[in-house]
């Protein structure tokens, strides 16, 4: 367990809290702070991973989600898969171990697949399995596709959230640049939403020894984050990737272990009016011979893990470099002890600013990196002169290289925004933006601290591109994507096959088709593929950058639906009430919060359900409307647009009468059920489903925009102006009494179906009569700001007679009782208005309507149909369960209808049902059966009306 390479003194670990884990089997010791990459570094472990398609050994590239090479899978109650172990951050107790070897990295029976490689080239599996089939290779294919494999068990503790929110400014990144655009807008007071996927703010200044105005860089990254920590309208959030930009400024952030309890991961979804992408670059691989043994790593990767987690990845580095940025981690290996055995450059003139930050290292210029000797550890180098000359080994147990930097443009890409390539830094660079967005800091090319910000003090940078070593001396494989085993070979086989677009190539080799999506060896692709046709690199242009930028749990997409978390939950003025009085709460179509059910202390559902809607048939009862859907119609051309859009005629309808009416698709089929009402000459209101609002609004507008662009109707949604108490029952018109009206309530000054403004209870009212319980009732109508006064009142003036609030089960229940339809249970996109009993509401007076054609042409082919009708059990204490199917003598045959309700009716005493029986209507009073599992139900086929058949009581 000991810690073989860890420094003695540095890094940013908390050398106070060690940490034991466990690895393929063995254990060892990290510090707080560590990530596993860093930890298994630390005790000296090499071999860490096997390539994908060779099985090549591998060890730790990176530092960061660039890493391509060690993917790691977690035991034990938060088991997972697939995770670079760069971004494992260690905890007491972690277990892992690596993917795609067996028994075990060290020694792999699948690494046998190297003997054959000369046999399995880019592009093998299009040709091999032409003949004689695929089905001979599935087997075998399916069983070696594929990493670690996916958890058995959902995790054991905590759950995954989403959530939603909305600033005025998104930035992506928390290094120098993210920081310092993210205090520029908090400064300027707008809402800033600040997400980093490292574990603590910093970026590349946690691995590098920079100085901003003389002092460590980290302590100004100190006092830029306890500044943004005080601002209220700044919203900061660490190890949390921004993964996707889409449309509207709309970004998904991916949270890993919030400090909430019980949350495991949480996504957001942020609608951001500006979006600043900070996320800093990439640096890339050299290409050369054996450039993926273990212990060839990125030097910036080097640097980190000797600045910033202690740790000297090996005690006698070597660097390969094309550019500056080489030198400055040559500095800081050599202060921080490391013996640096040379420094490999392959431009013949290095600046000499870059040389002055390492005077006594053995730099060899015009010289490249044309092989390594070992096979799983690096045991030396081959340098060789680039114009020729006698190459020669030189020992390290490192190689640590640099091919220059890529700003991070993925999320600029995704935003659809342009790139452009850039000569001086070798780099596609952010162009031309599609959305409101900007870039800034390393990903919009600014590659050096004081270019960012005032006062820092670094290296510049320059670079001779170098896309790959082309010596004689070289040997070997040279690889551009490590993870996925694509080599320049490859590459150059896919250009000779005709595959000479880019995208066509990356499909062919696989390259960049990896977990890491390419990060560090993509440009090299286009680089290789430019070299390969005698072109620019612009002219080979890039792949497509596609979410996710990094990996994304499926549990964290997915998310809790719970409370507000994962959609902005829609509430009305009485839901806290509603929570407060005991409700258990429902999601309601369009993302409506509503109550199900009232339960008393000790109730079950089907009890409180009794009591509610027994105080609906013999008393009163309250509920909630709000959330049906409402619009106002305004024109001169509402009335013919009404009767175009509706199947019966509403354009007869005087002020302050309404009318039920069906809505039908182009196809016949019913979109929605609803009441309309006018209420002067030229305005109308009408109402919708819950569920429904959206699509009917979308149809109403398409219409008006498509197929009738010159007709004079304006639609507004009142949904939300307007919030109602639907008081129902025998003694609505009391308590109505005593709300204390000005409206005439008797039933011939206000009749059923007919709307009157004024006021209730002392607030501005619109009062509808229209009842979807079968039973007198008032649709009372008043601004949100009055709402929750107004169901106080209502409680308060109905307590006399008893009133309960009534949630959407007992309202299903009444609904039943009184053969009301409902979508998605009686309309479900089978059935027309004939089948459902409502031949009344399809005018015969009005030529033409939406959907008239499509029925008639469907019910002239003669078919049977499915009709609406009421099911009464043999048993009247047999439940029924919706859905299930009605077969010809309960025989296991095909069916002839289904079940849609079935619920306990509180005035009929006994379970009472609606099904779709073929040819149902004519079938009043025969014996259908139910087909269950287990068991045959006998059902008594009669009317679809259960209660109040007459409708006395409605319109009482």
């Amino acid at each position: 367990m000991g810690s073989s390479s860890r420094l003695a003194s540095g890094g940013r670990i908390n050398r106070d809290r060690p940490l034991r884990f466990r690895f393929n089997g063995k254990d060892y010791q990290g510090f707080e702070g560590d990530t596993l990459a860093s930890a298994l570094l630390a005790n000296g472990v090499r071999v860490t991973a096997r390539s994908f398609k060779y099985h090549r050994p591998r060890g730790i590239v990176g530092h960061g989600p660039e890493e391509p090479a060690t993917l790691v899978e977690l035991e034990g109650e938060d088991a997972s898969g697939n995770r670079p172990a760069t971004t494992v951050v260690l905890c007491e107790g972690l277990r892992a171990h690596s993917v795609n070897c067996w028994p075990s990295p060290d020694f792999d029976l699948g690494g046998i697949s190297q003997l054959f490689a000369r046999f399995i080239p880019a592009g093998f599996y299009y040709k091999t399995f032409k003949w004689p089939g695929w089905h001979l290779f599935e087997p075998s294919i399916r069983k070696a596709a594929g990493l670690a494999a996916a958890p058995a068990t959902p995790p054991a503790s905590g759950h995954f959230e989403a959530r939603h929110a909305h600033a005025d400014v998104l930035v992506a990144g928390a290094g120098p640049a993210g920081l310092k655009a993210a205090l520029e807008a908090g400064r300027a007071g707008k809402r800033v939403f600040l997400a980093d996927e490292g574990t603590e703010a910093g970026g590349s200044l946690l691995n590098r020894a920079l100085t901003i105005s003389a002092r460590p860089a980290m302590d100004w990254v100190a006092e830029a984050v306890a500044e943004l920590h005080g601002m209220k309208n700044v919203t900061h959030l660490q190890n949390a990737t921004v993964w996707a930009y889409r449309e509207h400024n709309l970004l998904i952030v991916n949270e890993r272990s919030p400090e909430q309890d019980n949350i495991l991961e949480r996504s957001w979804r942020v609608r951001a009016g500006e979006v600043v992408i900070a996320t800093g670059a990439t640096e890339r691989a050299m290409v050369f011979s054996g450039n993926d043994r273990p212990g060839v790593m990125l030097a910036a990767s080097v640097q980190a893990y000797v600045n910033r987690w202690g740790v000297a990845p090996g005690k006698r580095v070597a660097l390969f470099t094309n550019n500056n940025s080489a030198y400055a981690v040559a500095a800081d290996l050599a202060a921080a002890g490391v013996i640096v055995t040379a420094i490999l450059d392959s431009r013949k003139n290095v600046p000499p600013e870059a040389l002055e930050l390492v005077p006594d290292l053995p730099v060899h210029t015009a010289t490249v990196a044309a092989g390594i000797f070992g096979h799983k550890r690096v045991r030396a180098v081959l340098a060789a002169p680039v114009s020729g000359g006698t190459p020669k080994w030189i020992r390290c147990d490192v190689l640590a290289h640099s091919g220059g930097w890529n700003p991070t443009v993925h999320l600029w890409s995704q935003s659809r925004s342009s790139l452009r390539y850039d000569e001086g830094i070798a780099a596609f660079l952010p162009d031309r933006a599609a959305q409101t967005c900007r870039a800034v800091g390393a990903a919009a090319g600014d590659l050096t601290l004081d270019r960012i910000v005032d006062g820092g003090a670094d290296l510049p940078y320059a670079i001779e591109p170098l896309w790959r070593v082309d010596v004689p001396v070289q040997r070997g494989r040279a690889f551009l994507d490590i993870q996925n085993d694509v080599s320049v070979s490859d590459a150059q086989l896919a250009l000779r096959e005709g595959y000479s677009n880019v995208e066509h190539v990356k499909r062919y080799t696989t390259g960049g088709m990896g977990i890491d999506q390419g990060k560090t060896g993509n440009i090299n692709i286009i680089g290789t593929v430019a070299m390969q046709q005698g072109v620019p690199l612009p002219q080979v242009g890039t792949t497509t950058f596609r979410a996710p930028y990094t990996p994304v749990s499926f549990g964290a997409i997915g998310g809790l639906r719970e409370d507000s978390v994962l959609f902005p939950y829609r509430h009305t003025p009485v839901t806290q009430w509603n929570k407060d009085n005991g409700a258990v709460m429902y999601e309601a179509g369009a993302r409506w919060r509503r109550p199900g059910y009232f339960p008393n202390p000790g109730e079950n559902l089907q009890e409180a359900v009794n009591r509610e809607c027994r105080a609906v048939r013999e008393g009163v009862g309250v509920y909630d409307g709000s959330p049906l859907g409402t619009f106002e119609l305004k024109g001169r051309d509402v009335p013919k647009f009404l009767d175009f859009i509706y199947s019966n005629v509403m354009s007869s309808l005087q002020p302050g009468d309404g009318r039920y009416g069906l809505m039908l698709s182009d196809d016949g089929l019913i979109l929605d059920d609803g009441v309309a009402f006018r209420l002067d000459d030229h305005r109308w209101m009408i109402s919708t489903s819950t569920g429904h609002a959206d699509a009917v609004n979308q149809h109403m507008e398409k219409l008006l925009q498509t197929e009738f662009p010159g007709w004079q109707v304006m639609i507004t949604t009142v949904t939300s102006q307007w919030n109602n108490a639907t008081i129902c029952g025998p003694r609505a018109r009391e308590v109505m009494q005593a709300l204390g009206t000005d409206i005439d309530l008797s039933p011939q000054a206000f009749p059923f179906m007919s709307l009157r403004d004024g006021t209730v209870a002392g607030f501005p009212a619109r009062v509808v009569r229209v009842s979807f319980t079968g039973e007198l009732s008032y649709e009372v109508n008043v601004a949100p700001r009055n709402m929750a006064a107004l169901w106080d009142k209502v409680m308060e003036a109905g307590a006399p007679f008893g009133i309960l609030p009534v949630g959407s089960e007992s309202s299903h229940v009444l609904r039943v009782e009184k053969g009301f339809l409902s979508l998605g249970h009686e309309v479900d996109g089978t059935v027309d208005a004939y089948d459902l009993g409502m031949g009344w509401a399809m005018s015969k007076k009005k030529p033409d309507y939406l959907g008239k054609r499509s029925v008639m042409l469907r019910r002239a082919g003669g078919a049977t149909r499915r009709e609406l009708v009421g099911i009464l059990p043999k048993d009247p204490d047999q439940q029924i369960p919706e859905g299930a199917p009605l077969t010809p003598g309960g025989h296991k045959q095909a069916t002839e209808g289904l079940v849609t309700a079935c619920v306990w009716s509180v005035v009929n005493r006994r379970w009472v049902g609606l099904a779709l029986l073929e040819n149902g209507q004519a079938r009043h009073g025969e014996t259908a059966h139910v087909r269950l599992r287990d068991a045959v139900i006998p059902v008594t086929v009669t009317e679809p009306v259960f209660h109040d058949p007459d409708g006395t009581r409605l319109r009482s």
